[in-house]
């Protein structure tokens, strides 16, 4: 699947809706407006979900902790779908259970876990296909991380430079932008207007813990209880990026946008509504 598509596009005819979560979701009945709206989309007490837990380091764990939420929020079934290894990716379980579904939802852990065991494989093509057919695709971290062309990996340096941050494919359902999440709560501003500087192309999107966006076509939604923040380098004035030496990079005429909960992004025309 192509990577060259204009900024903001979703796959060609792509009805579905994706839910991509920042982290750490409230999993409380006081307070789950995330999951809960997940869970609605899907089709209420009609939902079929299936709960994909490949980034974890403990996918036992993950599978019942988000089966037990959904099924507090009253769906029809929520059910794990264990992939760790390609052979599992490419088989005709994991192909039925996805054309089943009318939720998919990634935990967190570590995003390379999933491009490498789902990258290409059976499970990965029938995901964008049922994602044009109006399926609902959510993913929290990791989950979230991975839905974009560029994926950040790692990195924790503090400056904003070459150096700061990891970068790789990621699985394209949201293509034409960059996310990174736990975004205020770990400090990743620097990170990510590192990542912008070496891609300008795409969009950056920081999203805090507990906050989602709701895309929907070229628009998105901020929920949740923090804000999302948008970096746009697409306009820049000059970008330096001195990849040879890892060194410092100046970063000029950039947008940033902070949108809290309420607030709309039309991604086609790069610019906030509320």
């Amino acid at each position: 699947m192509s990577v060259h598509r204009r900024r903001g596009q979703r796959p060609d005819g792509s009805s579905g809706k994706l839910l991509v979560i920042g982290g750490a979701e409230s999993h409380s009945e006081e307070d789950d407006t995330i999951l809960e709206r997940f869970a609605t989309l899907a089709g209420g007490a009609t939902a079929r979900l299936v709960v994909i837990a490949t980034a974890s380091e403990s996918p036992a764990d993950r599978e019942k902790e988000y089966q037990a939420v959904f099924e507090g929020l009253g769906v029809a079934e929520a059910v794990p779908l264990r992939l760790e290894h390609r052979d599992q990716a490419n088989s005709d379980h994991a192909v039925a259970a996805l054309e089943r579904a009318t939720g998919v939802f990634f935990t967190g852990g570590d995003q390379l876990r999933i491009t490498t065991v789902l990258g290409g494989s059976r499970a990965d093509l029938t995901l964008h296909a049922r994602l044009a057919e109006g399926l609902v695709l959510a993913g929290t971290s990791a989950g979230a991380a991975m839905m974009s062309s560029t994926m950040i990996l790692s990195g924790q340096d503090a400056a904003v430079s070459t150096a700061s941050v990891r970068t790789g494919p990621g699985m394209e359902f949201l293509p034409g932008v960059l996310i990174d999440m736990h975004f205020a709560e770990r400090g990743r501003l620097n990170r990510l207007l590192s990542a912008i500087a070496m891609f300008p192309h795409e969009l950056g999107l920081g999203i805090d813990e507990n906050t989602a966006i709701l895309v929907d076509g070229d628009d998105f939604e901020v929920l949740g209880a923090g804000s999302v923040t948008v970096i746009d380098a697409g306009l820049a004035t000059a970008i330096r990026a001195p990849i040879e030496n890892d060194g410092p990079i100046a970063l000029c005429g950039v947008q940033l946008h902070v949108l809290p909960a309420g607030y709309h992004f039309d991604l086609a025309e790069r610019r906030p509504r509320d």
